[in-house]
């Protein structure tokens, strides 16, 4: 089998029980940080899909509605919505742009989008790592067996 771009390829026969080991660590580290990238960005998902929501809720009758504004996670004030044709929208880093509502609905779709495939690239990712893992255990414990198996016959 080929190793995925980025991986480089290590005949685990040639190695000991303590660099498997070692190596076994690793992939448990690099398993571990592909799950925390993961709910990382079904958070994000998750966000993105409730303002395209929220979006989707304006319509011209919504216009001069009082609502709950967030100004962070855990504090909102009170506003009213004075227009219902745009939006202002968080693009990252402090920056913000004003889009109309359709603009707003395709930037939230786009976004839904692209982290979805970011996601999935992650999958596959742990998925390849998840095989390497098991390929390790398998050699560790071929090599443990061959080790008790060797001193065994010696002792005798």
């Amino acid at each position: 089998m080929a190793p995925a771009p980025g991986m480089q390829q290590i005949d685990l026969s040639k190695l000991n029980i303590g660099q498997l080991a070692q190596l076994k660590q690793q992939v448990d580290h690099d398993l571990q940080v592909f799950q925390e990238s993961l709910q990382a960005l079904k958070i994000a998902q998750g966000k993105f899909v409730d303002s395209g929501e929220t979006v989707e809720k304006l319509t011209p009758s919504t216009k001069g509605k009082t609502i709950l504004v967030p100004l962070t996670s855990s504090m909102y004030v009170s506003g009213t919505i004075a227009d219902t044709e745009n939006v202002i929208i968080d693009i990252g880093t402090g920056y913000y742009v004003q889009k109309d509502i359709d603009g707003a609905k395709d930037y939230f779709k786009r976004k839904v989008a692209f982290v979805t495939e970011q996601m999935e690239k992650i999958q596959v990712l742990g998925i390849e790592k998840t095989k390497v893992k098991d390929a390790i255990c398998m050699m560790m414990e071929m090599k443990l067996q061959a080790q008790a198996e060797t001193q065994k016959a010696s002792s005798s």
